[in-house]
């Protein structure tokens, strides 16, 4: 069974960080693309960052520059770092696992970006 189980959301002032962390199992997690995407309140499900198995990354525009995606697959982990962070980053934040065209998404944590 595939689990996936974000962590490291919360409260943050406008131009704060915060590093949200993703704990995998349930499937070969090296050799899977990753996401992060995330839904603010009332919008759709908005991609943030990929992360290949060879390690290649991709941002959205919204986040370049801000954002860091990275895993650790000896610990079946993934990682977004966000710095600079604006209060048009509140959004839920989910982990993804990419499967054909579909995706495989966790729980979500809260990111609210807000003084």
């Amino acid at each position: 069974e595939v689990q996936l189980v974000e962590s490291g959301g919360g409260l943050v002032q406008p131009g704060g960080s915060l590093r949200l962390s993703c704990a995998a199992s349930g499937f070969t997690f090296s050799n899977s693309v990753m996401r992060w995407v995330r839904q603010a309140p009332g919008k759709g499900l908005e991609w943030v960052s990929s992360i290949y198995s060879g390690g290649m990354t991709e941002y959205a525009d919204s986040v370049k520059g801000r954002f860091t995606i990275s895993r650790d697959n000896s610990r079946n982990m993934l990682y977004l770092q966000m710095n600079s962070l604006k209060p048009d980053d509140t959004a839920v934040y989910y982990c993804a696992r990419v499967r054909g065209r579909a995706l495989d998404r966790g729980q979500g944590t809260q990111v609210t970006v807000s003084s």
